[in-house]
C-alpha cells in the first residue's frame, strides 16, 4: 500500500505532535502490508510519516520539488533530513519556475503515486503556492482517498470522493 502524506511543517501548538503520531500509527496500522511512505521529505508531517513507515517495516519514495532541497531546512533540521534520505528510493524534480511551484508539482507527484493520502492539516487556505490546502484540494480533485487529520480540532475524517468523468 502506497500512503502519502502532506502537512504542516509547524503546528502552532507543538504539543499537538504527539497526538498527531498516535493518529498516524494507528491509521498506518489500518493499510495492507508492504508499506511504502511517499514523502517530500519536509520538516514536520512529512518525515513524522516517514518514521512511522520505517517503524513497522516499510519502505519509502521520496519525492524532492528540487536539487539540493537541503538549502530550505534549517542547520537543526538537515541531519534527520539525511537519515531519512539515505533510506529513501528519491526522485528528484526538475520543475521550472520558483520553489514554490515545485513544491506544487512535488505535492501533485506525491499524490500521483499514493492510494490514500494523510493530510495533517489545520483546514485554513495554503500560506504559499504548493502549501497543504493546494495537495489536499488536488487529492480530492483525482478521488484518491484522504484522511484528514486536524491538530487543532483533534478530528480525524476521511473523504473519498469519486473521479467525475
Amino acid at each position: 500500500m502506497r500512503v502519502g502524506i502532506t502537512g504542516h511543517q509547524q503546528l502552532d501548538d507543538p504539543e499537538a505532535w504527539p497526538w498527531v503520531a498516535t493518529v498516524l500509527r494507528a491509521e498506518l496500522a489500518k493499510l495492507a502490508l508492504p508499506l511504502i511512505g511517499v514523502t517530500s521529505l519536509a520538516v514536520g508531517a512529512d518525515q513524522l510519516l516517514a518514521r512511522l513507515v520505517l517503524e513497522r517495516g516499510g519502505t519509502i519514495y521520496a519525492v524532492l520539488p528540487f536539487a539540493n532541497i537541503e538549502r530550505s531546512f534549517s542547520p537543526e533540521h538537515v541531519p534527520a533530513y539525511r537519515e531519512l534520505a539515505r533510506q529513501a528510493t528519491v526522485e528528484v524534480l526538475d520543475t521550472p519556475g520558483t520553489d514554490e511551484d515545485a513544491y506544487l508539482v512535488a505535492g501533485r507527484r506525491v499524490v500521483d503515486l499514493s492510494d490514500i493520502v494523510l493530510a495533517v492539516w489545520d483546514g485554513h487556505p495554503a500560506k504559499g503556492k504548493g502549501g497543504t490546502a493546494d495537495v489536499v484540494a488536488y487529492t480530492i480533485r483525482r478521488g484518491v482517498p484522504l484522511i484528514h487529520i486536524d491538530p487543532v480540532s483533534r478530528t480525524v475524517r476521511q473523504h473519498r470522493k469519486q473521479v467525475q468523468n
